[in-house]
């Protein structure tokens, strides 16, 4: 289940770093909005802190799939889908305790 939200996020990779905006999360990745989005298959390193949180997530992703901006054509939610890799037990257990927090105070 994904869970909308708005949530700022760098995504760094060897050659890049971007800032963008996550606009849904999941206990399997997230969807990084931008109009700049970096190729499947780009393996990054992701930091956001979720709001009321005392610590940044700093997180593995892969992205899985792109939603390339078009110029000219209706395209509202350019970005990319990214998964997330290599999650410790501890990072896999927090991120699971956040999407738990968000559903139940929007009562889901």
């Amino acid at each position: 289940m994904r869970f909308d939200v708005i949530w700022s996020v760098d995504c760094q990779t060897e050659e890049t770093f971007l800032y963008a905006a996550i606009t849904n999360i999941s206990e399997l990745g997230i969807f990084v909005r931008t109009t700049d989005p970096l190729p499947v298959g780009t393996h990054l390193t992701l930091r956001f802190v979720p709001p009321n949180s005392p610590d940044s997530f700093v997180l593995q992703g892969t992205v899985q799939w792109v939603n390339a901006v078009r110029p000219l054509r209706d395209n509202p939610n350019p970005g990319m889908g990214v998964r997330f890799v290599e999650l410790t037990p501890a990072d896999r257990e927090r991120l699971v305790d956040t999407i738990r927090t968000i559903a139940y105070l929007r009562g889901s």
